[in-house]
């Protein structure tokens, strides 16, 4: 008899799409949108929400779209307890095979007070009129309970009893603000279930924030009081500090079947790919040290444990690469490799690109090998991701020529394409970036706010390429950009570039002057 015949299946809620594209910054396009949300399906994720219907048409169009394409996951949109936003829900999903309305209200006294301004009695009814609305719409209906782990458990058991009366079949008990430890989540499920009659009739369900970083620890203590779904996200993106990492629950059931008796349907293989293509997508780059799919997951630099993983992998690692997706190897391409070279690495890596997209981004892997002495994975993979990222940017970077001298002036003369149309500017600066940044939004007619301007390597080495990250902000409004390229000062710019066109798309603006005031 199989391992996995003697465990409990937990089925994976996947909300990198709607709470993973709240963190500021992280807004994706349809197209983006799209290209996760079929990974996702690819992977075996059972429910996928896809957004938050009505806060915009955009979102209300990609939980269409997604519901149109899906092959096997749910699809859930988000809606609050108010009867405007559950029809938005329903109308989105309507299309999909298989849909799901996700309905919540507060439940803890700090919300009801200052937030909501309701009694219990009142959200109790609330409760009821809004379940039993969306279960007139469609058969699968998630309740969730805002700030559960805040709430008085009587309370909260009272809420989950008349959502399952109502209709409701899944059951969310979210830690909203990262407040609870394990021991506390899992009494709080624990009684819950106990408390209420009708608990056997729905599907409990965890959704815990990282704020305290215990968001993965607090989900497996939710399914271990007998919880059997997990919300969580792709790189553990969300609001503030993020959500369970959907990589990290997956491997710790894989990896720890003794302690941990349950199983998923995702195909962990798929876990480095997915990582990749969200982090493109949301243009939030996965720290070097994280769990699964960081770059250093599976990388031994001490002479201890090289010692000891060339005598036996299992002293250090207790998973191997390729059970996520990471291949062993990685220096296999060069100046001389051909297209079919290229196409069958890029399939190895897990791309699919039209042909357009393949051309321009086998172009850049010549250009990158004629002058990076070795091409690892980690470069095509940044390549790729950076082609994908800007291949619809509206300003583009046509030429660019910095000037800097010891103590003296810094100037860059720059070219952009605006919507196909060629602007020549220069403009000095108190340094490289400073002049490039300047001479952009001298161009665009712009002053975007700069948060974050960062630079790392791809790859070692003094070839390596620079990977930049900027993010704008203006009028409230954030968007990130990414770029690599040899050139730490040309890679700046296209980020920078990027980022002002995501801010684009959020406006739907003209090029020029979009942001200006």
């Amino acid at each position: 008899m199989s391992t996995q015949s003697n465990t409990d299946r937990v089925y994976i809620f996947d909300t990198t799409l709607r709470d993973g594209e709240q963190s500021p910054g992280a807004t994706m396009t349809l197209d983006e949108k799209l290209q996760v949300a079929e990974i996702l399906d690819a992977m075996g994720v059972d429910i996928i929400e896809a957004g938050f219907p009505i806060a915009s048409n955009g979102d209300f169009e990609a939980v269409a779209t997604i519901a149109k394409r899906a092959k096997k996951a749910v699809i859930a949109g988000l809606a609050r307890a108010i009867p405007a936003d559950i029809d938005r829900a329903g109308e989105a999903v309507r299309f999909a095979q298989r849909g799901r309305i996700h309905t919540f209200v507060s439940t803890s006294p700090i919300h009801l007070a200052h937030q909501m301004r309701k009694t219990e009695e009142e959200v109790l009814e609330i409760v009821t009129k809004t379940v039993t609305q969306a279960r007139n719409l469609i058969d699968d209906v998630e309740w969730s309970g805002m700030d559960a782990t805040r709430t008085p458990v009587e309370f909260l058991a009272r809420c989950t009893e008349a959502a399952i009366k109502a209709g409701a079949t899944t059951i969310n008990l979210p830690d909203t603000v990262g407040y609870s430890t394990p021991e506390d989540y899992y009494e709080l499920f624990k009684r819950v279930i106990e408390m209420v009659p009708n608990s056997d009739k729905a599907i409990f369900s965890t959704h815990c924030h990282n704020d305290l970083g215990m968001a993965v620890a607090n989900s497996l203590a939710g399914v271990r009081a007998g919880a059997r779904q997990i919300e969580c996200t792709i790189n553990g993106i969300g609001e503030r500090a993020g959500n369970a990492a959907l990589e990290e629950i997956v491997m710790a059931f894989k990896t720890r079947v003794d302690a941990l008796p349950f199983h998923t349907n995702i195909e962990s293989t798929h876990l480095s790919r997915a990582s990749k293509v969200v982090s493109a997508a949301a243009n939030f780059p996965v720290q070097y040290n994280k769990a699964i799919v960081g770059k250093n997951a599976f990388a031994h630099e001490s002479g201890i444990h090289q010692d000891g993983m060339l005598k036996n992998a299992l002293t250090y690692e207790i998973m191997t690469p390729e059970s996520v997706g990471i291949k062993s190897t990685s220096l296999v391409m060069g100046k001389h490799s051909g297209r079919h070279a290229f196409k069958q690495k890029l399939a190895d890596l897990g791309y699919e690109m039209a042909d357009n997209q393949f051309q321009e981004a086998f172009q850049r892997f010549k250009d990158l090998a004629d002058r990076k002495k070795n091409v690892y994975d980690d470069d095509i993979i940044a390549l790729v991701d950076d082609e994908i990222g800007s291949s619809a940017d509206r300003i583009k970077l046509v030429e660019m020529s910095v000037t800097s001298k010891t103590g003296g002036i810094h100037r860059c003369e720059l070219k952009v394409s605006v919507d196909g149309d060629p602007i020549e500017v220069s403009f000095d600066g108190t340094g490289s970036v400073d002049a490039i940044f300047s001479a952009i939004k001298e161009a665009v007619k712009a002053s975007p706010h700069l948060v974050l301007y960062a630079v790392d390597g791809v790859t070692g080495g003094t070839d390596a390429q620079a990977n930049a990250h900027v993010r704008l902000e203006m009028n409230g409004r954030i968007a990130s950009g990414n770029a690599t390229e040899p050139d730490t000062l040309m890679a700046s710019a296209r980020a920078y570039l990027n980022a002002y066109n995501r801010l684009l798309v959020e406006r739907g603006a003209p090029a020029q002057g979009a942001l200006a005031g």
